[in-house]
């Protein structure tokens, strides 16, 4: 039987209650992954509707327009075959939660909320959401959705998909920094791939961070680690930067850009599940996570001649391109979605201004290249401002 699997991870540059345009990312970046042989799609948190929506959360609305999209991503045929994983809030028994939602071919597989909030420095989650304490649950899904998926409830709570091949894991951006990460007890119950769905935001050298922590959590028991990330300003005060990767075994082996003006990053892997078993040796331990079958593999029998992806070196930005880029890009998202014509660049010979003068020439660079290599979008905005 085959043990090698495609898995696929992006970053989007998803906007605050876009509905529209933040499910059109999504299926591209979905129709990316199908096309690169991948069997698994990660994306970013909260991305159906933008994870800085702040007190938009507590309206009604914004929780009906994701389920809509959601309705939209069930019904489109470029969701089959393929297990989608994709970040929207939902309400149960009456508290908001920050979710992931797991579904294959029109069925709606898992339900995952966070259960670690993120409350510290730029983060509020705590002021929109609950962090989910219990263990499974049924979830009556709404009468839109069970009109696609035939389905009346899906499980909700800290569970793991099974397939036939393998076993599926999930945490969500805070989970990885906190000292009692799920992927510790998933991992010693077999779980050998543990994915991230993230909303994290730039701030100096924390790319690193992160890195470094995927690393450690893989070194420690083994596994694949798929890391997906929410890009640019998507309205707020912050710029996210990106950096999806994918890990095994303490070692990078793909490598998402942190600061780039694509609103589409896919980057997949082909890796040997093989490969985590035999680094992981007796440390599993039996029968501590609850597991939801699946009838689908993401391996395929014939897969003995099929490449693995081989560790990288992970290329770091010096401190000084972080300080040009990050802000760079964060202006030209402010700009094309504050729907002006330009800067008003006031130069008084000083450090401040002169500064912002080699921030908005490091943003004028960028631009000039993400048009040279054919980026449509940014062309496209370029000429509207």
């Amino acid at each position: 039987m085959g043990r090698k699997v495609t898995l696929a991870t992006c970053s989007l540059n998803q906007w605050a209650l876009d509905f529209e345009g933040n499910s059109e990312r999504i299926l591209k970046s979905i129709e990316l992954a199908k096309a690169q042989g991948a069997k698994y799609r990660l994306g970013p948190e909260l991305e159906i509707c933008g994870y800085g929506c702040a007190d938009h959360f507590y309206e009604s609305d914004t929780l009906l327009h994701c389920f809509q999209v959601l309705k939209k991503l069930l019904e489109s045929p470029i969701t089959q075959d393929i297990i989608c994983d994709v970040g929207m809030p939902i309400m149960h028994h009456n508290v908001r939660y920050n979710c992931r939602v797991l579904f294959l071919n029109k069925k709606i597989l898992l339900i995952r909320p966070k259960m670690m909030m993120a409350n510290h420095g730029n983060y509020r989650e705590l002021r929109w959401f609950s962090p989910w304490n219990q263990n499974v649950e049924e979830y009556f899904l709404p009468r839109m959705i069970q009109d696609v998926t035939g389905q009346d409830t899906v499980p909700f709570g800290d569970c793991v998909l099974s397939t036939k091949d393998t076993c599926i894991g999930t945490e969500l951006c805070e989970e990885l920094w906190n000292p009692r990460s799920p992927h510790i007890q998933m991992g010693l119950d077999g779980v050998e791939i543990f994915t991230n769905s993230s909303a994290s935001h730039h701030e100096l050298r924390k790319a690193d961070q992160r890195v470094n922590l995927v690393k450690s959590a893989t070194t420690k028991s083994g596994g694949i680690y798929l890391y997906a990330n929410q890009r640019g300003c998507d309205g707020d005060r912050v710029y996210y930067d990106g950096c999806a990767l994918v890990a095994i075994n303490g070692d990078i082996v793909a490598q998402g850009a942190q600061f780039s003006l694509n609103d589409v990053e896919v980057i997949t892997a082909t890796l040997d599940l093989e490969d985590v078993r035999s680094y992981r040796g007796e440390i599993c331990q039996p029968n501590m996570v609850r597991q939801v079958k699946v009838d689908f593999s993401l391996s395929t029998v014939d897969d003995i001649y099929l490449p693995t992806h081989q560790p990288i070196t992970w290329q770091f930005h010096t401190a000084e391109e972080e300080i040009s880029l990050g802000p760079a890009c964060w202006l030209w998202d402010y700009l094309r979605r504050s729907g002006q014509a330009g800067f008003l660049l006031p130069l008084s010979g000083g450090v401040d201004s002169s500064s912002t003068a080699c921030i908005v020439h490091s943003m004028c660079v960028l631009l000039c290249q993400a048009v040279e290599d054919g980026n449509i979008q940014a062309l496209e905005d370029v000429r509207r401002v």
